[in-house]
């Protein structure tokens, strides 16, 4: 009877003594990690991972994921080691396979063979890129101006490969086409009377080579992902900072990068289910945080819902297809089928520990939208004493819904906790709470003092729109009884805020120029100016008359104002509302 480790060695021998379908595999294996199979997922590609970069990468990405959901230093460093290790294994061979075209082409063999070494040279090629674009997320993650500095070339020379190589195999769709539309005859007169060409200027091997419609349109869903993510986020990059990042050559065509993500989510390759995932994480959480459609936050909930539907049989227990189900909900001011959701999401990911934490901050939010404190408390208390990072923020969270439920003396003790929290120096959200948790110490907090602060994190988190007109009028009336004067400039940008969701713009313009007028509110939170004089830009666009006045607060905004709270965020806000003012002029 044969021993554990003789049957483990029989069955190396067995897997490679038979060839894989890596392509098939690598997407059998992403979508088991959607389907909550983690753990099963990283089996898989680790299992195979010496058998074809493919399967490398997919382990190197299960790694990284892991490492990005849960900050760890050892597994940061672990994503790092994998990531090179597969481009290493990508390009040690990238030599001989040029070669191996030379020869091919020269010894005049069979089309299918070189057609698979074209394959297989443009996959490695966008393996590396791929690998690249992650080592740098990974550079970024330490915010060091070093680490920056490196990302940012590792980033340049990754879009370089994408950009070649969605050039090459767009090339090589449009000679497939052409070939196709030709009649056969014509075709093998064609092919006996055409000169071969060098294959280091043709992204493919002319002469008896031919890859695979298939093989294509799976190549190109692989390198669209990339190329499609480069695009979509270099274009909500803010327009300062946006001189540094075309030094380096990136673009940024956001219709280019959703359509190149919408090509990516149909095809066969391992990286669709994440370009689905991508463009639902931009419709739900992205576009409506920067308002990148101009004011209208529900932009793009249409293309999510279709989404979700489609691929609603293919994922049916998905714990993050639910995560973003209940996003939609959210948007759509559905909070109890959003908490649902969430619930039912927490449930699902009950051995993914991250996005778990996911599920609990959204269900935190929703129940300070709902002004449900208690269980927004208990929420953001447990990511406070479970999660790794941002423990400050929570903290402040935790400590704002224990004080607005009546619980002072608990609210003052967790706001004295947020300093000791607190970590990541260069993280703006981090200061914020630490700002605001010292102020509420000092002040001794009132229930009314840490109701403010969940209107206020609802505001700058673009929450408020998400409330009902029942729950908006609760805090109009809390927000009337605030009388401390250091507070003055921030309670009427809420207020404004509050009327711009009822409606009542006459209201709203008359609170933001009360709080824009607001100088000693200024001293203490500096965000406040500039965050009014953006919302009476926007309140000004609505109509073609008063256009001009809008554009000109919104570039006051932009340009009289610095060094505040979230100033890139506002940033962003602004250049996409100067971006909308031509649908509202009139033609």
């Amino acid at each position: 009877m044969a021993g554990p480790e003789q049957s483990q060695q029989q069955q190396q021998v067995e897997e490679k003594a038979e060839p894989i379908d890596d392509a098939e595999m690598a997407l059998q294996g992403i979508n088991m990690l959607l389907n909550n199979g983690f753990k099963e997922s990283d089996e898989l590609f680790r299992r195979y991972r010496t058998q074809s970069p493919l399967m490398s990468f997919g382990a190197s990405f299960v790694s990284f994921l892991n490492a990005m959901m849960t900050f760890e230093e050892e597994k940061m460093q672990t994503a790092c080691d994998d990531l090179k290790t597969t481009e290493k294994l990508c390009e040690s061979d990238t030599v001989g396979v040029i070669e191996t075209i030379r020869n091919k082409i020269k010894k005049s063999m069979d089309s299918q063979r070189s057609g698979v070494t074209v394959v297989d040279r443009l996959q490695r090629q966008i393996i590396v890129a791929d690998c690249q674009v992650y080592l740098a997320v990974l550079s970024f993650v330490k915010q060091e101006l070093s680490a920056y500095i490196k990302g940012g070339w590792i980033l340049r020379k990754a879009w370089k490969m994408y950009n070649k190589c969605h050039s090459d195999i767009s090339q090589l769709q449009e000679a497939s086409q052409r070939r196709s539309s030709v009649p056969d005859s014509m075709s093998t007169d064609n092919h006996n009377h055409s000169p071969q060409s060098s294959p280091d200027t043709s992204p493919q091997p002319k002469g008896d080579s031919v890859v695979s419609d298939e093989a294509l349109d799976r190549l190109k869903g692989s390198v669209s992902f990339g190329y499609g993510l480069f695009h979509l986020c270099i274009s909500m990059v803010p327009p300062h900072l946006l001189k540094i990042i075309n030094l380096l050559g990136f673009p940024g065509d956001r219709l280019q990068g959703l359509s190149s993500l919408m090509y990516a989510s149909e095809s066969k390759d391992m990286k669709a289910p994440l370009a689905t995932l991508a463009l639902l994480w931009y419709h739900t959480v992205v576009l409506p945080f920067f308002a990148l459609d101009g004011s209208d936050t529900r932009a793009g909930l249409l293309e999510a819902k279709e989404i979700l539907e489609r691929k609603s049989l293919v994922y049916p227990n998905s714990s993050l297809f639910m995560f973003f189900r209940g996003r939609v909900h959210r948007l759509e001011c559905q909070i109890n089928s959003a908490l649902a959701c969430f619930h039912d999401a927490l449930e699902l990911a009950s051995d993914q520990r991250e996005i778990q934490h996911v599920c609990l901050y959204e269900i935190g939010w929703c129940s300070m939208i709902e002004l449900n404190f208690e269980d927004a408390y208990r929420a953001f208390e447990r990511l406070k004493n479970e999660s790794r990072w941002s423990q400050c923020y929570y903290a402040y969270l935790t400590g704002v819904c224990q004080g607005a439920a009546g619980d002072l003396e608990g609210a003052h003790a967790v706001f004295k906790d947020v300093q000791k929290l607190f970590k990541r120096k260069n993280n703006q959200i981090e200061q914020f709470a630490v700002k605001r948790a010292e102020r509420l110490r000092k002040m001794s907090p009132t229930r009314e003092l840490c109701i403010l602060g969940v209107i206020e994190v609802l505001y700058l988190w673009k929450a408020l729109q998400n409330c009902s007109p029942s729950k908006l009028q609760i805090m109009n009336q809390v927000l009337q009884r605030v009388e401390d004067s250091s507070c003055r400039g921030l309670k009427h940008l809420l207020l404004g805020s509050i009327h711009k969701c009822h409606g009542n713009i006459r209201d709203a313009v008359q609170s933001f120029q009360m709080a824009a007028r607001d100088e000693y509110g200024r001293q203490i939170n500096s965000y406040i100016q500039p965050y009014s004089v953006y919302e009476l830009g926007c309140l000004l666009l609505g109509k073609a008359e008063t256009v001009g006045k809008g554009r000109s607060f919104l570039l006051q905004a932009k340009d009289d104002f610095t060094g505040y709270d979230f100033e890139n965020r506002l940033h962003v806000r602004i250049h996409s509302a100067l971006a909308s003012i031509k649908d509202v002029v009139p033609q």
